[in-house]
C-alpha cells in the first residue's frame, strides 16, 4: 500500500510539517548499523498503514540541517509529527510493536 519516500532539509517542512496526515520520520546514516535494522520494520509499516500515516526518511549525511532543528542527537531517531507539531521522538533501532504503538492512536 505505501511506501517510506525520502525527505531533504529543502522538503521536510512542506512533506512533514505541512502534511494533513500524521508523519513518522526516520533519521539515518548510512554508516548506523542500528538505522540498518529499524529501516525493514518501518518500510513494514508503511505497507500496512501507509494511507493513514505518511513514512519518511531523512538521511543526516546530506541533511545535516534538519536533524540539528529538530534536536537529533544520536541515530537511528525516529519522531512522529502530527499537524506540525512533533509529538513522539524515539532514539535507537526500536521493535516494530514500540513503533505501532506510536501511531495506533492515528489508524
Amino acid at each position: 500500500m505505501g511506501s517510506v519516500s525520502e525527505v531533504t532539509d529543502d522538503t521536510f517542512e512542506e512533506v512533514v510539517l505541512k502534511s494533513d496526515k500524521p508523519v513518522m520520520v526516520d533519521y539515518w546514516a548510512d554508516w548506523c548499523g542500528p538505522c540498518k535494522q529499524v529501516a525493514p520494520v518501518i518500510e513494514e509499516l508503511a505497507q500496512a498503514h501507509g494511507d493513514k500515516v505518511t513514512f519518511v526518511k531523512l538521511d543526516t549525511n546530506t541533511n545535516p540541517v534538519t536533524p540539528s532543528n529538530n534536536h537529533v542527537l544520536g541515530l537511528p531517531t525516529i519522531q512522529v509529527y502530527v499537524g506540525g507539531e512533533l509529538v513522539k521522538a524515539f532514539k535507537g533501532a526500536k521493535s516494530k510493536s514500540v513503533l505501532l504503538g506510536a501511531i495506533e492512536e492515528y489508524l
